[in-house]
């Protein structure tokens, strides 16, 4: 019994430690980009989305999109369009 309480509390330590470096990386890069108030508050609800199922999704997808040299709502179209196909 002891065991099968120590193998849980593992387990869920590894899941919120997951989350905690997904949303380590979007205030980071929230950061970067100097966000406040509610900018940083949307910014960093479409970071954990994009990046909880796809990882690095989002910087391939921008990769991707340099490449193509998009910009504006054509970028923001191709990058949420391949951000869902990647997941």
């Amino acid at each position: 019994m002891k065991k099968l309480i120590t193998v849980l509390a593992l387990a869920l330590a590894g899941l919120s430690s997951t989350a905690y470096a997904a949303d380590s990386g979007c205030a980071a890069k929230a950061g970067e980009k100097k966000l406040a108030g509610a900018a940083k508050n949307s910014f960093m609800k479409k970071c954990e989305r994009e990046t909880g199922g796809g990882g690095d999704a989002q910087t391939a997808c921008d990769a991707k999109a340099a490449e193509k040299k998009l910009a504006g709502a054509a970028k923001n179209s191709f990058v949420k369009k391949c951000v869902k196909d990647a997941g």
